[in-house]
């Protein structure tokens, strides 16, 4: 293994230097970014095949055009995003400017996952850079191909010496987790991002985790079952389920069961009509994962729809198994693959109190012709994300901030909240180097009249409607402006003394 601590004191260096700061270095290393993504579309997309089988399709509208379209994004509101927010003032401060002023951290470590090798690795780098941090990326030894062009392709078009690319395994990543950064992005698992967060704590460095967890599916009875189905088994089949927002599990009543798996073997045979031969049709990433997906299937419930495996392909059908039961395995954990359970319940009130007796899941989606269905999800549960008559759709949408909540991670990313979590946001208050009679009044000996001064100017009421509410800003502006006249800057106000 390289020296760390070496490779990091460097980019620190660098970093304090101030050259990652300015909005050139950050443009120019977008600039990068994007003639990497599109000189090497076709070498990405092999990379990705020999990973996961991705089709050329998925491969650039959920991997390289992903990351193209957030990119674009960020370039064309770069220099709008670094300007200063200004904030709202009140009476005490009605002669100052404040501002919120978007820095940097410093140097950033970014460890990317393998289900989705390219997006989940290269967005949180787009951002740190947009925002002027160095960075340290850890792709995922899992997919090993991207892993592997990364680490080729990444010298050649960013500055070397502030953005390094580490590939390995354990090793490597433990080694990583003991050196000191100033933010750590982590894509992954559970089990791994409660690794991150004690490595984390020893620095008090903040994290983004973008986990994952059980993500449910409520179908209510007066649903379009043709469009449900094809609309679930899209996001459960999309990267053979490998997808941390996959719909994970349904929730309908008992007499819709029957009627739901019909509509969702019709969508599965359109889209795969030999998913086995299909170009389309992903691969599990390893024999590991698959010997898990495969114990769900055995353990649980009925198999309805699909179950083979073959192990030398990595190949799992799409697979939908009915009356499952909460303590069935498929139950117990995130699937993370083309298994689709169904769990029948009584009413969404029950579907309800189960959501909510676990994890609060990455996403929750809810099918129902009535609003107010959904509404009351929304109202009594907590997701990451949320989603009413489909599946996964809100995590292409760039102004919506995509993340997690409680065990399926904390943060948010995606467009602006990229940039936005690679910025330390500093408050700013600036004054004018004078003007000392406007501040006397804070200071002893305290009387009386100073205190009801300083209260009236201080106080808070609750917001009333109407032309009222300019009044005491009115009064306020007109009596210092005749104070000013009268007295100057540099005099003392007679009823301040």
């Amino acid at each position: 293994m390289a020296d760390y601590s070496k490779m990091i004191e460097g980019l620190r260096r660098v970093f304090n230097s101030g050259v990652t700061k300015s909005y050139e270095w950050r443009k120019k290393q977008l600039d990068g970014m994007l003639k990497l993504l599109e000189e090497n579309r076709d070498k990405i997309a092999q990379g990705l095949k020999e990973d996961l089988h991705k089709s050329s399709l998925e491969a650039a509208v959920y991997e390289i055009d992903f990351c193209r379209n957030d990119l674009i994004e960020t370039m064309n509101n770069l220099k709008d995003w670094m300007k200063p927010e200004k904030v709202k003032k009140g009476l005490l401060n009605i002669m100052d400017t404040a501002y919120i002023q978007r820095e940097p951290y410093g140097v950033a470590l970014v460890m990317g996952a393998w289900n989705y090798p390219i997006q989940i690795t290269v967005l949180p780098v787009l951002g740190a850079i947009a925002a002027g941090n160095c960075v340290v990326l850890k792709p995922s030894e899992l997919a090993a191909s991207t892993a592997k062009i990364l680490e080729e392709l990444i010298p050649k078009y960013l500055d070397n010496d502030c953005v390094k690319v580490v590939n390995g395994g354990i090793p490597e990543t433990t080694a990583l987790l003991k050196e000191r950064f100033d933010y750590i992005f982590y894509t992954g698992n559970t089990m791994v991002g409660k690794i991150i967060m004690k490595a984390a704590a020893e620095y008090l460095t903040p994290v983004t985790l973008e986990l994952g967890g059980k993500s449910p599916v409520y179908v209510d009875e007066n649903s379009d079952l043709n469009l449900v189905a094809r609309r679930v088994t899209w996001g459960k089949l999309v990267n053979a389920g490998q997808t941390c927002i996959a719909p994970d599990y349904v929730m309908c009543k008992k007499e819709l069961q029957e009627k739901l798996v019909e509509e969702c073997k019709k969508a599965i045979d359109e889209y795969y009509p030999d998913p086995a031969k299909s170009e389309d049709y992903c691969r599990i990433i390893n024999e590991r994962h698959l010997n898990r997906v495969k114990k769900l299937i055995e353990g649980s419930g009925k198999v309805v729809i699909g179950g083979q495996v073959e192990e030398g392909e990595k190949y799992v059908s799409p697979t939908v198994l009915t009356d499952c039961k909460a303590t069935d395995p498929v139950m117990m954990e995130e699937v993370f693959g083309p298994v689709l359970p169904i769990m029948p319940v009584n009413s969404a009130e029950e579907a309800i109190d189960f959501i909510n007796k676990g994890e609060k899941p990455l996403a929750m989606y809810i099918f129902a012709k009535d609003h107010a269905v959904a509404q009351k999800f929304l109202d009594n549960t907590s997701s990451g994300g949320f989603v009413f008559n489909d599946t996964m759709m809100h995590a292409g949408l760039m102004s919506l901030p995509f993340g997690g909540v409680g065990g399926s991670g904390m943060g948010g990313y995606h467009g602006f909240h990229t940039f936005d979590t690679f910025c330390h946001k500093r408050s700013v208050l600036e004054r004018k180097h004078g003007g000392e009679a406007m501040v006397a009044i804070r200071y002893p000996p305290y009387t009386q009249k100073k205190g009801s001064i300083v209260r009236w100017i201080m106080k808070k009421k609750p917001q009333k409607s109407g032309i009222r509410t300019l009044i005491p800003y009115f009064l306020f502006g007109t009596i210092f402006a005749v104070l000013f006249k009268v007295y100057g800057l540099q005099n003392k106000i007679p009823f301040l003394r």
